[in-house]
C-alpha cells in the first residue's frame, strides 16, 4: 500500500509539474486514446500497480487543465496546494461524515469551517452551515429550508404531509436567474415555470421596482454574481422593500459570494447578510477540489427541520451531527479541504486571491477593447464577455481558441448577443497565463476576420 501511494502521489505531482506548459484542451490523439479503456471486464484481478499505470497513461493525457493557470470556463477554479494535499490525506482517512460518532474530526472540522466562513462573509453569528456536493445542492438545501419555514407559517408540515393540500408558494426570480436554481425548485416541487420572473437592467441585475406585491407565502430569489456578468443585483435595496412582507430571501452566489471577503470588493455584496439562505461552491473562487458547495441559512432551525432524519440505530452525537443540515447522510468529509484552504491561505491571502482575479479580467477586457473588440459587460468582478463581430465570427473564435489549446474559454448568448465568456478564478493564474493567453486570443481573432 505504501509503495502504491507513492507511485500515486508521484504521478500526481508529475501531472501537475505540465500543466504550465501542457495545451489546456485535450489532443485528438489522448481523446482518441480513450477508446483503450473500453474492453470487456476481464475474470482475473489485475495488480493495482497495473490499475493506476493504465488510468495514468490512458487518462491523464485526455484531462482539461482546468486545475491550471489558463482556464477560464464555466467559473472553474483549480485546487490549491494544501486544499490538493488534504484531499489526499481525507481518501486515506475515507471517513463518513454524516455522524459525529463516525468521524469525529470531520465535524469537528465543519464547526470550525462554519464559524471562519460566517465570519469572513459578514454573516450573523449564529448562521449555520451545510457541506454538499455543489451550488446546485446548496440552491435545493437554502430553498428546501425556505419551503419548511413558509408553510410552517401557515401551519403546515410539509415534510410529513408533502405539498398535496399545501398553501402554494410564490417564487420570484430575476429574468437572468440561473439555471442551477431552477432545477433545483424543480426537484422540491415548486416546479421551474411557475416563478414570477422580474425584469433586469443592462447588466442582468434585478430592478427592484419590478418585484410585485407580495400576497402570502414568497421567496424572493437573488444573485451575487451573474454568470454572464458578474454582476450583483442589488440585496440591500431589495431587502429594505421587501422588510415586514415575510418574504424569505435567498441568494445564489455561487462564485460572486466570496467577493464578501475582500475589503476591495466586498461592497457589491452589500445586504446579502440579511437574506434567509444562501448559496455558494468552495470549489469554485476557494479553490478546492471537486465536488463542494455551501448552503448558509441565518435560522438554523428551518435549515435542520427541513434535512433531518433519524432511525433507532443512528447514534447521536453529543454536539452537531452534520447529516442533519445537508440532503445526504453518509457522504464524504468535505470540509477537510475547506479547512486547508482556509488555514493555509488565511483572510489576506484569500482577499488577494479574490483581487487578482479580478485585477486579471480588466486586463482581458482593457486588452480586448484596445484590440477594437467589443467588450458587452461591465467588469466589476471576474466575468468578461467579447463579442468579435458577428455571431458566425464569435462562434468561429471560439471554437478555434478551445481547440487551439494555449487557454480555454466558453461562449454563451447574453441579452441576444453571442459572446465568448472569460471566467477567471483560479489561484494558480499568473500575469504570464494571462499574457500568453491574450497573444492566443487576439492572433485567432485576427485571423477570424480575414475572409476566407
Amino acid at each position: 500500500m505504501e509503495e502504491l501511494l507513492r507511485d500515486a502521489a508521484k504521478r500526481a505531482a508529475s501531472y501537475l509539474q505540465t500543466l504550465p506548459t501542457r495545451r489546456v484542451s485535450p489532443a485528438p490523439s489522448a481523446l482518441e486514446g480513450l477508446g483503450r479503456f473500453s474492453i470487456p471486464l476481464q475474470d482475473e484481478p489485475l495488480a493495482a500497480e497495473k490499475v493506476l499505470e493504465e488510468l495514468d497513461t490512458i487518462g491523464s493525457p485526455a484531462t482539461v487543465a482546468s486545475t491550471g493557470g489558463r482556464f477560464f470556463g464555466f467559473v472553474i477554479g483549480g485546487s490549491l496546494p494544501a486544499a490538493l494535499a488534504a484531499n489526499m490525506l481525507a481518501g486515506a482517512w475515507d471517513q463518513n461524515a454524516g455522524l459525529e460518532v463516525s468521524s469525529p474530526v470531520a465535524a469537528s472540522l465543519e464547526k470550525v469551517c462554519r464559524n471562519w466562513i460566517v465570519d469572513l462573509l459578514g454573516m450573523p453569528a449564529g448562521t449555520e452551515i451545510g457541506f454538499v456536493t455543489s451550488a446546485t445542492m446548496a440552491n435545493f438545501t437554502g430553498l428546501a429550508a425556505a419551503r419548511h419555514a413558509l408553510l410552517q407559517s401557515k401551519g403546515w408540515d410539509v415534510e410529513a404531509k408533502g405539498l398535496f393540500g399545501a398553501p402554494p408558494i410564490t417564487v420570484i426570480v430575476g429574468n437572468e436567474v440561473h439555471v442551477s436554481l431552477l432545477k433545483a425548485l424543480g426537484m422540491l416541487g415548486l416546479g421551474r415555470e411557475r416563478v414570477v420572473r422580474v425584469p433586469v437592467d443592462g447588466q442582468g441585475r434585478m430592478i427592484p421596482a419590478g418585484i410585485p406585491q407580495i400576497d402570502g407565502p414568497t421567496v424572493v430569489c437573488l444573485q451575487a454574481g451573474n454568470v454572464n456578468t458578474g454582476a450583483f443585483d442589488p440585496a440591500e435595496e431589495i431587502v429594505s422593500k421587501l422588510q415586514g412582507t415575510g418574504a424569505w430571501i435567498h441568494i445564489d452566489g455561487a462564485f460572486g459570494l466570496w467577493a464578501a471577503a475582500s475589503p476591495s470588493m466586498r461592497h457589491l455584496a452589500r445586504g446579502v447578510e440579511k437574506a434567509d439562505s444562501l448559496a455558494t461552491d468552495a470549489h469554485k473562487w476557494l479553490n478546492v477540489p471537486y465536488d463542494s458547495g455551501l448552503v448558509l441559512v441565518r435560522d438554523k432551525r428551518h435549515l435542520n427541520a427541513a434535512m433531518s432524519s433519524s432511525a433507532a440505530y443512528l447514534i447521536e452525537g453529543e454536539t452537531r451531527d452534520p447529516h442533519l443540515f445537508v440532503p445526504e447522510m453518509s457522504r464524504r468529509a468535505r470540509a477537510v479541504e475547506i479547512w486547508a484552504a482556509l488555514r493555509s491561505m488565511g483572510r489576506v491571502d484569500l482577499a488577494d486571491l479574490i483581487d487578482r482575479s479580478c485585477e486579471h479580467a480588466r486586463h482581458f477586457a482593457e486588452a480586448l477593447k484596445s484590440a477594437g473588440y467589443e467588450v458587452l459587460n461591465d467588469v466589476v468582478l471576474n466575468q468578461v464577455l467579447v463579442s468579435f463581430g458577428s455571431p458566425e465570427v464569435t462562434r468561429r473564435v471560439i471554437a478555434s481558441i478551445q481547440e487551439d489549446g494555449t487557454c480555454w474559454c466558453g461562449g454563451t448568448v447574453w441579452q441576444g448577443r453571442t459572446a465568448m465568456r472569460i471566467s477567471v478564478s483560479s489561484w494558480a493564474t499568473t500575469d504570464h497565463d494571462v499574457v500568453s493567453s491574450l497573444n492566443a486570443i487576439l492572433r485567432i481573432a485576427a485571423e477570424a476576420q480575414t475572409p476566407a
